[in-house]
């Protein structure tokens, strides 16, 4: 069993249902699953801003209108989000390059299509809420909280498709925090290794929310995929962003962001120390 510090890092006002965010060059990007903004932070000047790339963005959509950003990832200088992919109007994705501050809309109906024709994943249990970029594969974590619990990692070897793309499907299960099984909730890659969450929630719906049941932290090898390890960090959370902060002598930190099902604008981001 791994040591772990879990505590509040910081507060922002204006932020609600934070499902996402990456810590690049003392800079911190949050998504949120109700906005169609990109919140963008400046740790040292302690600036806060809204990227807007829509029209009419919104802070605090309705749930049958929301984009449901749920996965934000850097490669390279370019931001990529993802929509979960949950109904048809959650499949837009955005690409934002931090050099020109350019955006670009993507829209990923076929792209997902062709994830829940391949694995035979029905509509209502797909969720993409993570996604991480190797250097050889890509790997999209579905969150397996619909009726047929398919949790697990949709692997595939580079995108975009070409005409016979590489693809796999890993179905993950974690041990059950009251009798319910985490599932994926957002991941991260670092060198050869996979670093996760995963939580509980009292629901078989990837649409309607449930009671929280508490949330994991987890590794996975990429080299044979196996789970290294999970940790259970907190029975009350539902963490849905992760980001690497530092790597010390004594460990790792990651700042995590929890999305607390509710119209509140107001988020806390935490630093976990493993």
């Amino acid at each position: 069993m791994k040591n772990f510090q879990l505590t509040p890092h910081l507060e922002f006002d204006g932020i609600g249902a934070a499902s996402g965010l990456v810590y690049h060059n003392e800079q911190l990007y949050i998504i949120s699953d109700s906005s169609n903004y990109l919140h963008h932070f400046d740790t040292v000047t302690a600036d806060v801003n809204k990227i807007v790339f829509f029209e009419k963005a919104e802070d605090n959509m309705s749930k049958d209108k929301k984009p449901d950003f749920e996965c934000v990832t850097l490669e390279g200088d370019t931001l990529y989000l993802f929509g979960s992919g949950s109904t048809e109007n959650r499949n837009l994705g955005m690409q934002l390059s931090l050099v020109s501050k350019k955006a670009v809309g993507v829209d990923f109906s076929d792209f997902y299509n062709t994830f829940k024709k391949t694995f035979s994943i029905p509509d209502t249990d797909f969720n993409i809420e993570g996604v991480c970029f190797g250097y050889d594969y890509h790997y999209f974590f579905q969150r397996g909280n619909g009726s047929n619990n398919y949790n697990g990692v949709f692997i595939i070897q580079n995108i975009p498709f070409e005409e016979n793309p590489s693809l796999e499907f890993i179905r993950y299960d974690f041990p059950k925090i009251s009798n319910v099984a985490p599932t994926f909730t957002d991941a991260i890659m670092i060198d050869d290794k996979i670093y996760f969450l995963a939580a509980a929630e009292d629901t078989n719906s990837t649409y309607d929310d449930g009671k929280v049941l508490g949330s994991i932290i987890g590794c996975i090898n990429t080299k044979t995929m196996n789970v290294e390890f999970t940790i259970l960090i907190s029975e009350k959370h539902k963490f849905e962003g992760l980001t690497l902060y530092e790597i010390t002598d004594d460990g790792m930190e990651f700042l995590l962001c929890e999305d607390n099902d509710s119209d509140v604008l107001e988020t806390i981001i935490y630093r976990l120390i493993i």
